[in-house]
C-alpha cells in the first residue's frame, strides 16, 4: 500500500511576510511613498484625495448619500442621461440673429458665461463688443465704440439666456449670421455664430478692419448661402457626424478637421441646388473647406440643444447640464437648480503659447465652448484625438488616455455612439455628477484657446484648464438643502 504524501503545512502571514517580502500601499500624495522605494519595496499607489470643501460640504455629501436621497437622485439621474443619450440635434437653418432671437432686436449684445458687466470684463470680451459696435455701425471707431459701452448704451446678456452659445467672448449682435440647431427627440433649439475662421477673428477679441469686413462677408454671403441650402433640405443629422468624426481622430473642441470635412460633404449638394450665384458659392465652399474648425461652433449648438433637453427634465438630479465662463467667473448649471449658476473665479488655461507670446499673456479661461466637455465630447474625448494632446500641451497619446480615463471617474455613463476607438470603442464619458466631482476632488478638464489679455491682439496659445472644484461644491450644497 502506498505511503501517503504528507502536504506541506499552510505558511502562516508571518511566513508569507518573510518570503514574499513587505509590500505597502501609498494612500494619496505620491511623495510619501518615495522613501520605501529607495528600498526597492513594492509600493502600490492609490490615487486619494479626501473629499473638499471642508465640513459643510462634507455634511451635505452625507446627507445626499442617505438611502432614500440617493435612490430619488437615482431616479432623477436617470431621466437626465437618457436625455443626453437619446437627443438627436440637426442643423436646419442660418439666419440673421434679429430674426429668431427676440433679444437683439435692439442694442443688445451676447456675450459668453455667467452675467457681466461691461467694467467687469476682460481684454478680449471688450475687444469683440468693441467689433460688435463698429459691425452693427452704432460707432465710427473704436474709441467712440468703446465709450457707447462704457456708458451703459448697449445691454449685455448671456447666450445661455437667449437659448444659444458663443465662443471664446461670445460676443452676438442682431447682424451677425446664425447657425440654428434643432433637437428632435425631446425638442428644442439652439444657435450660434459662424467660426470666422483663422487669424485676427472677433471671438479672440480682435477688432480691425479686416474682421469688419470677413463679419460683413458672412453676413452677406456665406450666411444666406448656407440658410438656402439648408432650407431645401431635410436638416444635417450632427449626431451622426460627431459620431463619426471621434473615429476619424477628432475631440470636437481643438480639433474639428473630420468633422467639418462630414458637414461640408452634407452640405456641399444642397449648396450646389440653391440657385447660388458662381463665385459666391465657390468662396463659401471654400471658406468651408479650408476652416478647421468650422465644426466648433456647429458641435457647440449641437451639445446647447443636447444639454437644454437634458436639463428640462433635471428636476432632483445631481448632472452638470451647462458649464461656461466668461474671462471673470466659471459658471455651472446643475439639473435641479432651474436657471441658478453656481460660480467661482475662473482658471488660467495652461498650455503652449504661439511665438513670441508667454503666459504672461495669456487672458483667463472664456467661452461658451465648454458646452461640449458638459455633453462628454471636447477634451472628455481625449483619448480619441492623439494629434491634440500634444497641441494643446497635454502630453502624449499615454496622457490623452489617461484624461479619459480619469473623466469617466467623475461621470455617470457612457455614449455608446460616441465611440473611441483607443478605449476598445468604449462610450464617451456622459453625465457630469457633482457628487462625484467633490467626493473625488477631480475637476472637469477643458480644451481651450488661448487669447491675449489686451483687446484687439487675438488668439495666443492653446491648452487646457480644469473647472474650479467652488462651483460643484456649491452645488452639492445646494442640491443636499433642496433634497431635505
Amino acid at each position: 500500500m502506498r505511503a501517503s504524501r504528507e502536504q506541506p503545512p499552510t505558511p502562516s502571514p508571518i511566513g508569507r511576510l518573510l518570503a514574499d517580502g513587505p509590500r505597502a500601499i501609498n494612500v494619496g500624495v505620491e511623495q510619501f511613498g518615495a522613501s520605501l522605494r529607495a528600498w526597492d519595496l513594492e509600493v502600490v499607489g492609490v490615487d486619494w484625495r479626501p473629499p473638499s470643501g471642508g465640513e459643510a460640504v462634507a455634511r451635505a455629501l452625507q446627507r445626499l448619500a442617505e438611502p432614500a436621497v440617493a435612490a430619488r437622485i437615482e431616479v432623477a439621474n436617470r431621466r437626465v442621461i437618457e436625455r443626453f443619450l437619446g437627443a438627436r440635434p440637426f442643423l436646419v437653418d442660418a439666419r440673421p440673429a434679429r430674426e429668431v432671437v427676440p433679444e437683439l432686436r435692439g442694442r443688445t449684445l451676447l456675450h459668453a458665461g455667467p452675467p457681466l458687466a461691461w467694467a467687469e470684463m476682460t481684454g478680449p470680451m471688450q475687444g469683440a463688443a468693441i467689433g460688435a459696435a463698429l459691425f452693427e455701425e452704432w460707432a465710427d471707431t473704436p474709441d467712440s465704440a468703446a465709450a457707447l459701452l462704457a456708458e451703459g448704451a448697449v445691454e449685455f446678456v448671456p447666450c445661455h439666456q437667449a437659448g444659444g452659445v458663443g465662443p471664446m467672448g461670445g460676443i452676438t449682435s442682431g447682424g451677425m449670421p446664425l447657425l440654428l440647431v434643432e433637437e428632435r427627440t425631446w425638442g428644442g433649439r439652439a444657435f450660434c455664430t459662424f467660426n470666422e475662421g483663422v487669424g485676427r477673428v472677433l471671438r479672440f477679441g480682435a477688432n480691425g478692419p479686416e474682421v469688419i469686413e470677413r463679419l460683413r462677408w458672412l453676413r452677406d454671403v456665406a450666411g444666406p448661402a448656407l440658410g438656402a441650402a439648408l432650407q431645401g433640405g431635410s436638416g444635417v443629422d450632427l449626431h451622426a457626424i460627431m459620431a463619426r468624426a471621434l473615429t476619424m481622430g477628432d475631440e470636437m473642441h481643438q480639433r474639428n478637421v473630420a468633422a467639418t470635412l462630414l458637414l461640408l460633404r452634407e452640405v456641399a449638394p444642397l449648396l450646389a441646388s440653391a440657385g447660388i450665384a458662381s463665385a459666391d458659392h465657390a468662396a463659401v465652399v471654400g471658406f468651408l473647406g479650408q476652416t478647421d474648425q468650422f465644426f466648433l461652433n456647429v458641435g457647440m449648438a449641437a451639445c446647447k440643444a443636447v444639454a437644454d433637453a437634458a436639463h428640462a427634465d433635471g428636476e432632483g438630479s445631481s448632472m452638470v447640464t451647462a458649464m461656461s465662463r466668461n474671462g471673470v467667473a466659471f459658471g455651472v448649471r446643475v439639473g435641479a437648480m432651474a436657471d441658478r449658476w453656481f460660480t467661482a473665479p475662473v482658471n488660467t488655461p495652461q498650455g503652449l503659447y504661439f511665438g513670441g507670446y508667454s503666459a504672461a499673456d495669456g487672458n483667463p479661461d472664456i467661452g461658451d465652448s465648454a458646452i461640449t466637455e458638459t455633453v462628454g465630447i471636447g477634451a472628455f474625448c481625449m483619448a480619441a484625438a492623439p494629434a491634440v494632446v500634444p497641441y494643446v500641451g497635454a502630453g502624449g497619446f499615454a496622457d490623452g488616455l489617461n484624461i479619459t480615463r480619469e473623466m469617466l471617474e467623475i461621470t455617470a455613463d457612457r455614449n455608446p455612439d460616441f465611440a473611441i476607438p483607443a478605449l476598445d470603442f468604449g462610450g464617451a464619458p456622459t453625465g457630469i455628477d457633482v457628487r462625484l466631482v467633490v467626493q473625488s476632488g477631480i475637476e472637469p478638464i477643458i480644451n481651450t484657446g488661448i487669447a491675449h489679455r489686451q483687446a484687439g491682439v487675438g488668439q495666443v496659445g492653446a491648452g487646457t484648464v480644469r473647472a474650479p472644484i467652488a462651483c460643484f461644491e456649491q452645488g452639492v450644497a445646494a442640491l443636499a438643502k433642496q433634497l431635505s
